[in-house]
């Protein structure tokens, strides 16, 4: 017998509640994204490189808010697949600069039906996903001002 205001039941917990909703959502954008030859992640690298080209590793790590041991194999195998290229800055070869190859810039015109067909295999109404991802946006900042204090306490 479950009782209904136990903060431990699992159906109340935003964290159980996150990541089954990210496993469904992402194995929909598996499903659009392997025709591409794209993961989700290398997806979400090509994602910023449409939004701005060239760019850091440094700047592109910041936006997706992935370290640099996460960022490195990605954008290697985003490489090799002739999508993107890399160059050493000139005035300082220990930054690296990521930009789109003629394959990788084409591969956005293919990437534009993902969107919509995400939203159309979900079937949920788009103003419901827009306030989603509003909410996401908000909790995802508090997340991550509530992590600093514990960075700084650690270091």
């Amino acid at each position: 017998m479950t009782e209904p205001d136990n903060p431990l039941l699992l159906e109340r917990q935003v964290c159980f509640a996150l990541a089954v909703a990210n496993r469904s959502v992402l194995r929909i954008y598996r499903r659009l994204l392997d025709p591409l030859g794209l993961t989700h992640p290398q997806y979400l690298v090509m994602l910023a490189l449409w939004e701005s080209a060239p760019r850091g590793v440094k700047e592109i790590g910041a936006v997706l808010q992935l370290d640099s041991a996460t960022l490195s194999p990605l954008l290697k195998r985003l490489e090799a697949n002739g999508l993107i290229e890399r160059r050493r800055r000139d005035n300082d070869e220990r930054n690296v600069d990521i930009d789109l190859t003629d394959a990788g810039r084409a591969l956005r015109t293919k990437a534009l039906d993902i969107p919509p067909a995400v939203v159309d295999a979900l079937g949920v109404d788009i103003a419901d996903l827009e306030e989603l991802h509003g909410v996401l946006t908000r909790v995802n900042a508090a997340a991550v001002r509530a992590e600093r204090p514990a960075a700084r306490a650690e270091g």
